[in-house]
């Protein structure tokens, strides 16, 4: 693999982007600069919002553009750039995020939850984490981010989580939302960016990605459920605020608009046109609306949209760098990759490389995906659960590495599932049974006797639990009375 020498700019951007990078683990120091210079304290505030990374050092990338080339090349280059996600995320943002949205996704979830073998608070933490991220596939990966992080703030953030719960669920979440929106050719943006030139369509994505996904998507929630259902168990089901219900009528016209976005989602001037006809219909029946999400819509897309300027000039080494990889390394260093940056942009840069291979194609997306949830940056979808939940956080702020070390487990979950091959595995499974088959019964009967033991003693141990907790309840109610 050799990498090309950069021309001046190139190499100035890349120290940008690597600034810019740097600037989002950074931003509880220009916190502390605001508390110990209050003069401008302003200023330091505003450059520890980590949605303004990216932003400001696009801003210094287009001056060094405009000082180094003049006003022309530098407005030739934005002119040249793709900002219809940054705009959609915005609006789905404010839409996804109304209270009639809200209400019909958390009594959907709700449902889901009824449904579910699990007590009621365990069961609604699990549907979040798992139904939601799914339901991406269909509603974009954004909206899904957008509701499945207001239920989760309104449930469980909002009534003072433990801070080991905090990012534990945020690091599942980014990480389901990041796998989720895989199941369709057009939900997921990494998988957008390669669905019509590889001919991915919807059985493909089902047949490839589907049951992957989903497998790993309910390890991770049910993993997270069981480790914290104490914690769960002690939060209880939250009573519902007392609200005036919301007419059907209502409801269905920000359905018909949520719908209307996400169907023309690649022709802004469509959708923008639906999201101001959205902001006077909210206007006029104002009753029945909560505050809407402008502000964070507007911070989340100034995010990303310094993403796509700063991440157009890094084309150069990025590109040489998948080309030197195969499938098997792809998978890996795609995944890592993601971390710095967008996945959406590596999979785009992938999708240049002529003549790869079927598998090449897979690793290179199952490894953008499966890396999506390590960092703010990875994911387009993550600056928005970021803003929407930050502010229940310590400081409100999210640490970086916190994030990073609570995504890693349902990363290596979901490593798993996408390289899963299933007539390997079956081939696998196949001998192992001939193998047993072959066993002479002595020799079988030792063999299964460790695991029989075993499992008569966690049979014992999860009796004995719900006799204590029988035992406890009849106190708890004297106690209280």
């Amino acid at each position: 693999m050799s990498v090309p020498s950069p021309t001046t700019l190139q190499a100035i951007a890349a120290v940008l982007f690597a600034a810019a990078v740097v600037h989002t683990f950074s931003t509880r120091f220009f916190e502390r600069l605001a508390h110990q210079r209050p003069a401008h304290a302003g200023a330091w505030h505003l450059l520890g919002e980590v949605e303004v990374a990216f932003g400001f050092w696009a801003m210094a990338l287009v001056l060094m553009m405009m000082v180094l080339g003049g006003r022309g090349e530098a407005t030739a280059y934005l002119d040249s750039r793709n900002f219809t996600e940054p705009m959609f995320v915005f609006a789905i943002m404010v839409v996804a995020g109304s209270r009639p949205i809200l209400a019909l996704a958390s009594r959907l979830t709700a449902m889901v939850a009824a449904a579910l073998p699990l007590p009621r608070p365990l069961a609604f933490y699990f549907a979040a984490l798992a139904f939601v991220p799914l339901l991406g596939s269909f509603i974009t990966e954004p909206a899904a981010m957008t509701l499945a992080a207001l239920i989760l703030r309104d449930r469980y953030y909002a009534r003072g989580v433990s801070r080991r719960l905090a990012y534990a669920t945020l690091g599942v979440l980014f990480v389901n939302v990041s796998i989720g929106g895989t199941l369709t050719p057009y939900a997921a943006p990494p998988v957008l960016m390669v669905a019509a030139k590889w001919g991915w369509d919807l059985p493909f994505m089902l047949a490839t990605f589907g049951w992957k996904v989903a497998l790993a998507v309910a390890i991770n929630a049910l993993g997270a459920t069981l480790l914290f259902q104490r914690e769960l168990r002690r939060l209880g089901s939250p009573r519902a605020a007392a609200q005036a219900p919301i007419p059907a009528p209502i409801t269905a016209a920000h359905v018909a608009f949520l719908v209307g976005i996400v169907a023309f989602s690649h022709h802004p001037e469509i959708f923008l046109g639906l999201l101001l006809f959205f902001l006077g219909f909210a206007t006029a029946y104002e009753r029945h609306q909560g505050r809407l999400m402008v502000r964070e819509g507007l911070m989340v897309a100034f995010f990303l949209a310094g993403l796509v300027v700063l991440g157009g000039q890094q084309q150069w080494w990025l590109e040489p760098v998948l080309r030197g990889m195969d499938s098997d390394s792809v998978y890996f260093g795609a995944t890592a990759l993601t971390a710095i940056t967008d996945n959406a942009a590596l999979t785009y840069l992938g999708s240049l490389v002529e003549g790869v291979s079927p598998e090449f194609q897979y690793a290179l997306v199952a490894g953008a995906v499966t890396g999506g949830g390590l960092t703010v940056i990875a994911n387009a979808p993550n600056p928005a659960g970021f803003a929407i939940l930050r502010g229940h956080f310590q400081d409100e702020a999210i640490n970086p590495l916190g994030l990073l070390a609570a995504a890693l487990p349902p990363t290596l979950v979901a490593m798993a599932a996408l390289r899963f091959q299933g007539e390997t595995t079956m081939n696998y499974a196949r001998e192992l049974v001939q193998w047993v088959g072959d066993l002479e019964p002595a020799a079988l009967f030792l063999l299964m006797l460790p695991f029989v033991v075993a499992a008569a003693g966690l049979i014992q141990y999860w009796l004995e639990a719900r006799d204590r907790q029988a035992a406890e309840k009849p106190r708890g109610k004297l106690a209280s009375r």
